[in-house]
């Protein structure tokens, strides 16, 4: 038997492997799966990854399938309908971050045409290849992560500070931080 040799930290739990093999780290252009990608690392702030994965299905139903363009129009009403859902992380900064962000996410849009216009620029539209033999290793943060949250702030975003889009960018597969000797590497 052949076993695949995956990242170190997502070895062992059947969603996280799942996740790792399909998703993170895969090059994403679509407006609305960044936006997804987004709201939940921005829910992520100060928690694992494991658990927002875990919720992830209830963020989706909640947050009405990451409809940028409804969540910024949440009235009083539906943020509070929220802080009541157990099923996501109630954090009332959090939930109305979203709103904010949802806002400035379509600010942007209609400056650069789309979001994805404007975050892969920070990159020059093409993936950062990282040759980490241990995910340990794999920064928090880059100057391209400091850079990208500045101007995320100064345009209004909350939740977005430079270890949140350095996983968001991680993510998206702005940079790939397969482990070199992962299977994945060489795929995204």
């Amino acid at each position: 038997m052949n076993e695949k040799h995956r990242c170190g930290w997502c070895v062992g739990d059947p969603l996280y492997e799942a996740y790792h093999d399909e998703e993170w780290g895969v090059p994403v252009y679509d407006d609305a799966t960044l936006f997804e990608f987004l709201i939940l690392e921005t829910f992520q702030a100060g928690l694992s990854w494991i658990t927002i994965l875990r919720k992830r299905e209830n963020f989706r139903k909640a947050f009405d399938n990451f409809d940028y363009k409804k969540i910024a129009n949440y009235e009083q009403s539906k943020i509070d309908s929220l802080l009541e859902d157990a099923g996501i992380i109630r954090n009332k900064l959090k939930v109305k971050a979203t709103v904010t962000n949802a806002q400035a996410f379509m600010v942007i849009q209609e400056e650069f045409g789309s979001f994805s216009k404007y975050i892969w620029s920070f990159v020059k539209d093409t993936p950062i290849k990282s040759k980490i033999k241990d995910y340990k290793e794999a920064p928090a943060t880059t100057p391209i992560s400091d850079t990208l949250s500045k101007d995320l702030k100064k345009r209004g975003f909350k939740f977005v500070g430079s270890t949140v889009i350095y996983a968001h960018m991680q993510a998206t597969g702005m940079v790939n931080d397969h482990e070199v000797n992962c299977f994945r590497y060489n795929q995204v």
